[in-house]
């Protein structure tokens, strides 16, 4: 599948019929609520689909990870949240989907220019699909993090309206816009201050502008200082077990560190020839000195990832890189395959489709795994200004602020790729898609409750 194409030969005009005509086919109203399919695939199994191709080592820590709350558990399950939206009412128009649009997947990070910029920030399961998936599993996030931080449901519900809503408006904006408009709008961190600021009280402002510094601080440099110590005149990546571990010491675990460290050396090679000329020379300044192996998210525990650290010709030039599995996307089963046969450039194109700026050392590499299976990465820099929001310390004002955001910055991806026009025209002025998605995020939330604890039973039952 790919995104639906907008072509020159089509009027605005017809683009607008043709999202009016789309709500005789799919009422707005019929996204509301959810009921799991009767013989749909339990969660667990799912999951344990996915376990078969990660690092068995790691697994029991992704579920640990996801037993810790039902927000923790809904981060990880995009999965079974995918099989649960397949058959959900859709309109027909695609976009470039996310494919894991929750409200922890948005953050800051620094652009080529050195401007901190607020955008979706996780790409792993990026599909060309139904841009109405996306929503809901935004609006549900909202649901569920917002049960998690205590809200009433008053709350709640202003919440993920507040989400919603921020979706549909900015998708009209967009559809007022030229296609250059839209590919070039972005939000620094200026504007989003310039928003937030006269919403949030003091407490809410003073969390912002700590969010901002400690993004301003993960750089490159903070990276030699936090992972690092100086042995024999040379900094080296320091165990810090289970999150990171040096190649060296994953020798207990059965690995032969020469081999991996020959492999990675050659993923790097590799990746070097998917990047623009011009970064290739900024590359070769630098020399790979030593991998670890880390943990990164929820949901991707397990996967293989690998933290590269590059010294240049100074003290504390460092170029911290990290080389994560892809794997085929969660959508690829109701969406349609990529039409790349790699994963890892399917994460980088859909990553640069929906992303206004993206890190200027995005590439992807096929390197043959130590167990010989051919494996895909994408690589990208570790931590360019990258920060996000302490969700479970938000206040109900600061995350309706933050949902609303979120909102905007998702039509903004979905109108780069989509027909934001056709889409608009869809969701119309009105509230009523915005009622429809609160309910379904309601009723998400309740069944993902139950699935969080069908996990923690398991977990139970196993040890």
């Amino acid at each position: 599948m790919t995104a639906q194409a907008v072509t020159p030969a089509m009027s605005r005009d017809e683009r607008i019929a043709q999202g009016k005509a789309a709500r005789a086919r799919v009422p707005r109203s019929a996204h509301a609520g959810f009921v799991r399919e009767e013989g749909s695939p339990a969660p667990l199994e799912l999951l344990a689909r996915q376990d078969e191709v990660r690092v068995p080592e790691l697994v029991p820590i992704r579920y640990k990870r996801m037993a810790e709350s039902p927000f923790a558990y809904y981060r990880g399950a995009a999965l079974p949240m995918a099989h649960d939206l397949a058959p959900t009412p859709r309109t027909g128009f695609t976009a470039q989907a996310c494919g894991d649009a929750h409200l922890a997947n948005f953050g800051l990070f620094a652009s080529p220019e050195r401007r901190l910029v607020f955008d979706i920030n996780d790409f792993d399961e990026t599909l060309p699909g139904p841009w109405e998936w996306d929503v809901k599993r935004l609006a549900a996030s909202l649901e569920v993090a917002a049960r998690d931080n205590g809200f009433s449901a008053r709350d709640r519900d202003r919440i993920v309206l507040e989400g919603v809503g921020g979706y549909r408006n900015a998708m009209r904006e967009f559809a007022g816009r030229t296609a250059l408009d839209v590919w070039y709008a972005h939000a620094d961190v200026g504007s989003v201050r310039s928003l937030a600021a006269p919403i949030l009280d003091s407490a809410g402002r003073k969390q912002f502008d700590r969010t901002v510094a400690k993004a301003k601080s993960r750089d490159n440099a903070a990276s030699l200082v936090r992972f690092t110590a100086t042995e024999d005149g040379t900094p080296r990546i320091t165990s810090d077990p289970p999150r990171v571990v040096r190649v060296e010491d994953l020798a207990v675990e059965g690995f032969d560190p020469e081999t991996l460290y020959g492999q990675l050396n050659e993923v790097l090679r590799a990746y070097r020839r998917t990047l623009e000329p011009e970064r290739r020379a900024l590359l070769d300044r630098y020399t790979l000195t030593d991998i670890a192996r880390m943990i990164v998210g929820v949901g991707s525990v397990g996967t293989r990832c690998w933290m590269l650290m590059l010294l240049g010709g100074f003290e504390k030039d460092a170029l911290f890189l990290q080389a994560k599995e892809a794997s085929r996307s969660v959508l690829e089963e109701f969406a349609g395959k990529s039409e790349y046969a790699n994963h890892g450039q399917r994460v980088i194109v859909g990553q640069r489709l929906m992303q206004t700026v993206s890190d200027i050392f995005l590439g992807w590499v096929r390197v043959p795994g130590i167990d010989g299976a051919e494996r895909d990465f994408y690589v990208r820099q570790l931590r360019d200004g990258k920060g996000s929001v302490a969700i479970e310390s938000l206040r109900p004002t600061a995350m309706a602020t933050y949902g609303r955001l979120c909102g905007w910055t998702l039509a903004r991806a979905h109108a780069r790729s989509g027909d934001g026009v056709a889409i608009a025209a869809y969701l119309g002025s009105g509230p009523v898609f915005d009622h429809a998605v609160r309910e379904f995020a309601v009723a998400y939330a309740d069944q993902n409750e139950l699935d969080h604890s069908a996990l923690r039973a398991f977990i139970t039952r196993k040890t």
